[in-house]
């Protein structure tokens, strides 16, 4: 680990370098490819202050990620180790901006190891986006992971002109890891999948028809894509690289709390974004940058049943409901964690499990649920309490699309 001290992480996204904005598309994968690691040997002169010790959940988050790399370390291919240098090259500013990036990509990692996608896709948005809520324009790429609309369609999220789900981290994150996982079934190569993902499925799958899987070296497949989708592998691998081994490029990895971690938090009603904000206890531009999706101002519980919000406001959030609830007489009912990353959380306390039973006690009673105008297949999922791919397999649908009126299973048939 790097002996720079580890800082605590600001809760706004500061302004961080811009990334290549990448358009992803459905389909690709393939076997795994580990090269030898040689003594890591160090690329910038900076000296170094005495170490610092991270903290266990400090320590989970990078631990978590690096053993969950599926791919080829720093020294497999001579691109790699010189982009994890370009990354480094200021580390104050790359710790600064890995920093404010770090509470998404922890929430992120959570997600690509439910779906059992390799580590190194968590750092996907860094490579697309840097993680920003990047808004999007007509026909533009849009959020963290830079979907464009035409994608955004066939994957099931809404976009319009008062919600774009491309920035709604938790749905558009659980939609591409879906997407990504499905890839390497199709190819078997995490190299095809990111190739796939920059350049689209159905061009690698000819490829691959063509030229056949590619052999484990060299690690950059040597297939016939554009010079920018072979780039963006070595990106991938670069930040990776950075994460596997921060000392060999002189940075520290930042501390992540657990007061800092995002958790998304259910909600029934809708009701502006400043109001959201005061009952959180944070400023209306710290609430709207997580919640990006919401783009007139207003949290329409229709379009997203959750905000994201830092897990040491959780409590707040809810309280002052509560008492707003009391004050008007309304019978507004109370709001829980989602599972289940919310629930792995610490500092949980036990109502959001109280909370969590009681609506799947509520949502029990129910057998079918009619798609409304706006909803998503992973909106009904979190209303229910219910895996997407339950979902998926109970009402045999092949992808995340729903249509209004369409009537869905909410369980097992008999």
């Amino acid at each position: 680990m790097s002996t720079r001290r580890l800082r605590p992480l600001p809760l706004a996204m500061s302004v961080l370098l811009a990334a290549c904005a990448t358009t992803p598309t459905p389909k690709p994968s393939g076997p795994s490819v580990q090269a030898p690691k040689p003594q890591p040997v160090r690329d910038i002169a900076r000296p170094l202050a005495s170490p610092a010790k991270p903290n266990a959940s400090d320590a989970g988050v990078w631990d978590q990620l690096r053993s969950s790399f599926q791919m080829a370390d720093c020294d497999a291919d001579p691109g790699i180790a010189m982009w994890a240098r370009r990354y480094t090259q200021n580390p104050d500013r790359f710790e600064s901006q890995l920093a404010a990036a770090a509470p998404r990509l922890a929430y992120v990692q959570q997600i690509a190891a439910r779906h059992n996608v390799a580590g190194e896709f968590a750092l996907l948005p860094w490579v697309e986006s840097q993680y920003r809520p990047v808004p999007g324009n007509k026909n533009a790429p849009a959020g963290m992971w830079q979907i464009m609309p035409a994608t955004a369609s066939a994957l099931g999220i809404r976009v319009d002109k008062n919600f774009d789900g491309r920035l709604d981290v938790p749905a558009a994150t659980d939609a591409i890891m879906a997407l990504l996982s499905r890839y390497h079934d199709d190819l078997g190569d995490w190299r095809l999948v990111d190739y796939a993902f920059n350049a689209g499925e159905f061009g690698v799958k000819r490829m691959v028809g063509q030229h056949g899987t590619p052999p484990d070296n060299p690690v950059i497949p040597k297939m016939p894509v554009k010079a920018v989708t072979r780039e963006h592998l070595v990106k991938l691998l670069a930040i990776s690289c950075v994460i596997r081994e921060p000392e060999r490029f002189n940075v520290s990895l930042p501390s992540l709390p657990s007061e800092q971690r995002l958790v998304a938090v259910s909600i029934d009603n809708s009701m502006p974004i400043a109001h959201a904000a005061d009952h959180a206890g944070m400023s209306s531009d710290e609430l709207k940058d997580l919640n990006a999706a919401f783009r007139n101002g207003m949290v329409d519980s229709h379009a997203s049943p959750y905000l994201l919000m830092p897990s040491n406001h959780v409590q707040q959030f809810r309280s002052s409901l509560l008492s707003a609830n009391d004050d008007s007489n309304a019978n507004v009912p109370g709001t829980a964690v989602l599972p289940p990353l919310g629930a792995t959380l610490a500092g949980a306390n036990s109502t959001d499990s109280d909370a969590s039973s009681a609506s799947k006690k509520r949502s029990s009673v129910r057998q079918t649920h009619t798609v409304k105008s706006g909803e998503s297949l992973w909106s009904i999922s979190r209303q229910y309490s219910i895996d997407v791919k339950q979902l998926q397999q109970w009402n045999h649908l092949q992808g995340a699309g729903v249509k209004p009126g369409q009537v869905l299973k909410l369980s097992a048939p008999g």
